[in-house]
């Protein structure tokens, strides 16, 4: 029976992903680092696929530091058997101008969001490779694909879950573990909110009033890319064009992008 682990399940797009994968009968575990929310969300997945909830493995572990994630998932693979897919959804998100940032705010980002799925993956690629199979999907965003005003360090995070993919996609395919990488737009979440609520006018005008995807479409995205082996994963034409023509796109964005922020500062003075 496939064991599907996932970082980031207590909420939003990581439990989403939870509910389609209890639905077809797997075993899963979620991790995050509230055991409140995990009960929560474990009752939730029970109640609505009607499935048993010995189904289901939690585990509070904060993914930003080592010992404590992969503590957490080997005891979910002590339970369940190896790690058949693995999905790092935790991230976080503090947005503001870079000298605004503190550092704290700054390295907290980048430990979540990037070195807290490297630390993930650690955990179970030794034993995807020895068996020669295995599926990761790492979680990114649309600010992974182009730089946003008041998002250097969460831009940063996540465009080096980019690169990381890249590079690990080469060396895990021979092996047999197929690599993934997804790149969300604004979803609704319940991080999405306290996100809204400081993003600087200049980035709210760059990315407009687009209405967030809702986490369950998200995930049936995510999943039905998993499900057919793909690398990366755009949602919806805008961020599926940065994907496939960033390069030759981002001149004329960067050029949009400067004359927004400055009628925003002629409109402020």
């Amino acid at each position: 029976m496939t064991h599907v682990i996932i970082t980031g399940g207590s909420s939003g797009i990581g439990l989403a992903i939870g509910h389609i994968y209890a639905a077809r009968g797997a075993r899963i575990s979620l991790i995050a680092r509230t055991a409140a929310t995990l009960d929560a969300a474990r009752t939730a997945i029970t109640a609505r696929e009607g499935i048993d909830a010995a189904m289901i493995a939690v585990a509070s572990a904060d993914v930003a530091q080592e010992a404590q994630i992969r503590a957490a998932m080997h005891a979910c693979e002590a339970r369940f058997g190896p790690c058949d897919i693995l999905v790092t959804a935790a991230g976080i998100v503090h947005p503001g101008p870079f000298d605004t940032l503190s550092s704290a705010d700054f390295d907290q980002q980048m430990a979540t969001n990037f070195q807290g799925s490297v630390y993930a993956v650690r955990a179970v690629y030794d034993s995807m490779c020895d068996r020669g199979s295995g599926r990761i999907m790492l979680v990114s965003s649309g600010a992974g694909l182009i730089g946003i005003y008041g998002y250097a360090a969460y831009c940063a995070s996540k465009f080096a879950l980019h690169g990381f993919a890249e590079a690990l996609r080469s060396e895990a395919r021979p092996r047999g573990v197929r690599v993934s990488v997804c790149f969300p737009p604004d979803t609704q979440t319940p991080q999405f909110d306290g996100e809204i609520a400081l993003r600087p006018p200049e980035a709210a005008i760059i990315m407009g009033a687009v209405r967030p995807w809702s986490a369950e479409t998200v995930a049936n995205n995510i999943v039905r890319a998993i499900d057919r082996g793909r690398f990366d994963v755009f949602f919806g034409l805008s961020l599926h064009a940065l994907g496939r023509f960033g390069s030759t796109l981002k001149p004329f964005l960067n050029w949009w992008f400067d004359r927004a922020i400055r009628s925003v500062r002629s409109i402020r003075r």
